[in-house]
């Protein structure tokens, strides 16, 4: 009962954050943001996560700044990184990569995880939908990681590109 109604709280709070990325109403302060500061932050939260999965959790590159919502921002890194470990093998390796290229901020996450198939590929970033169906409960995730991703750089105006190979990982990219 207690882990069925922490999933349910999670939900809950991920849906409202959704809502909120949505809402043109909803004003969000925007502000200098360092891209690096705040993937270093979410990898000491993540590293717990990593070592239990077995995972090497790593970051490079430079400060990049943007300005943005650094809660928001922080979310699209979070989401992007915790599915990266969640979905990775035994001694897998998460690398996050911050680079800064013809006035752009670039956000790179490359796993070397289960991977997605070319046809899901569209459909990753859709509420609720899940690749590895099998996991679903056991990753306690909601489902709805991506789709904040996916709106959360729609607020920032940034574009997500996307490479996967089954069995071998995959690599978003966010840039700003």
């Amino acid at each position: 009962i207690y882990d069925e109604a922490q999933r349910l709280i999670s939900l809950v709070g991920d849906i409202i954050r959704l809502s909120r990325l949505e809402d043109p109403s909803v004003a969000v302060r925007m502000e200098p943001v360092s891209v690096y500061e705040t993937a270093e932050r979410v990898r000491q939260q993540l590293l717990p996560l990593a070592e239990k999965q077995q995972v090497d959790l790593r970051l490079s590159g430079g400060e990049g700044w943007i300005k943005g919502s650094p809660r928001i921002i922080e979310e699209i890194v979070y989401n992007l990184c915790e599915n990266a470990v969640q979905y990775n093998r035994p001694r897998g390796v998460v690398e996050m990569v911050v680079l800064e290229e013809n006035g752009q901020v670039c956000l790179t996450v490359r796993d070397t995880g289960i991977g997605v198939a070319p046809e899901e590929l569209e459909r990753i970033f859709e509420r609720f939908y899940r690749v590895d169906k099998s996991h679903s409960k056991a990753s306690g995730g909601t489902g709805l990681g991506l789709s904040i991703v996916k709106h959360a750089a729609a607020y920032h105006k940034a574009t997500i590109t996307l490479e996967s190979t089954p069995g071998a990982g995959t690599t978003i990219s966010v840039s700003f």
